[in-house]
């Protein structure tokens, strides 16, 4: 009898490790009083955030979350686009941040060396202590999620963003600026989690009815398109599928005209109430195109839905890290359905040093 019990992936382990991963990266950086333990330069007017793959989706996420909490001007970059840059921002007060969940990734190492160069303040967040990243560079965070066996990374993603959130309140902190509320909500975090895993009956739903695309449309707006970006990144490493991801604004610029293929359907992911714009965007693609709309997050009675996978709560960010993990789930049960390797994708490996 034993033998017929399915055995899981690497992917959907790893997916359901994060509520305690979760739980110690804030017992291990956020003291009782809401200080938080990291080492970070004290002046920091710029950051810039350097990465590749999922990181960079990272990057993108907290780069917004920078702007927003702590008020500090902050831009992410593929490490690759860095390398070819012939003039990057040099300045003392500039923070480079380098993401890298191997802490050997080689365009990333290769940037943080550009850095260093310079003589500027380099920071890295990173999977594994002693890497050649963590040795390298100025400043160190480990996200603490342990070995991921899985290509697609999930649960060091998802880490990475908590340490970088926790690090933008810090110099929320350090600037006077009221986060109360922030870290009231954060706390609620790995509950959050566990909240939107226990949504995977509807998420399989959901991936059962994308499975029979073949082109995927994810739109966002704002901070949630890191998450389109990662949603894409997710579901063609593990399915194969051709999946684009657009900010809905720009989208409407020529790319929408993909819509005359009535094989493709629009995945909008939101962490916020839906912007009179983005309603007024869905309305004249369902007019002009009619396809299936989904929506990952919050919806709005005007726009009518073929699928709408949320989780209530009324922080922003919190809602963030629900939909990262709806994005995960559904790429893993779409991977599932289509019956491919899912933690060994064809052609494809971990990006680390080599030649």
């Amino acid at each position: 009898m034993s033998n017929l019990i399915k055995k899981k992936s690497s992917m959907e382990c790893e997916i359901k490790e994060q509520p305690e991963i979760l739980k110690s990266i804030l017992k291990e950086y956020i003291s009782g009083n809401n200080e938080v333990s990291i080492n970070a330069p004290k002046t920091v007017e710029n950051i810039v955030l350097v990465a590749s793959g999922s990181s960079y989706h990272c990057a993108r996420f907290a780069a917004d979350v920078f702007g927003e909490v702590a008020e500090i001007e902050a831009r992410a970059i593929y490490s690759s686009e860095f390398l070819l840059k012939k003039i990057v921002p040099h300045n003392k007060n500039i923070l480079y941040i380098f993401i890298t969940q191997s802490g050997e990734t080689t365009d990333t190492l290769s940037a943080l060396n550009k850095a260093k160069e310079l003589n500027m303040h380099t920071m890295c967040i990173t999977n594994k202590e002693n890497s050649t990243a963590w040795n390298s560079a100025e400043y160190k965070i480990n996200c603490m999620a342990g070995e991921e066996k899985s290509i697609a990374s999930t649960k060091a993603l998802t880490a990475q963003m908590l340490c970088l959130y926790i690090l933008a309140l810090k110099f929320a902190q350090e600037k006077n600026l009221d986060v109360t509320k922030q870290f009231e909500d954060i706390y609620k975090l790995p509950d959050i989690v566990e909240q939107t895993l226990a949504l995977e009956d509807k998420i399989k739903s959901f991936a059962k009815f994308l499975s029979k695309y073949r082109n995927i449309i994810i739109a966002a707006d704002g901070v949630s398109y890191a998450l389109a970006k990662e949603a894409c990144l997710k579901i063609k490493e593990t399915s194969y599928l051709n999946v684009m991801s657009h900010i809905l604004g720009e989208f409407m610029h020529g790319h929408v005209a993909v819509l005359n293929n009535r094989k493709t359907v629009l995945v909008y992911v939101s962490s916020e109430e839906l912007a009179y714009s983005t309603i007024k965007n869905m309305e004249k693609i369902k007019r002009d195109y009619k396809p299936p709309i989904c929506i990952i997050g919050k919806s709005n009675d005007r726009v009518i839905t073929s699928f709408n996978i949320d989780l209530e709560t009324d922080s922003k960010y919190l809602k963030m890290f629900s939909n990262l993990i709806i994005i995960q789930v559904l790429a893993l049960k779409i991977a599932e359905r289509l019956k491919r390797n899912i933690d060994k994708p064809k052609g494809l490996k971990k990006v680390v040093t080599e030649q």
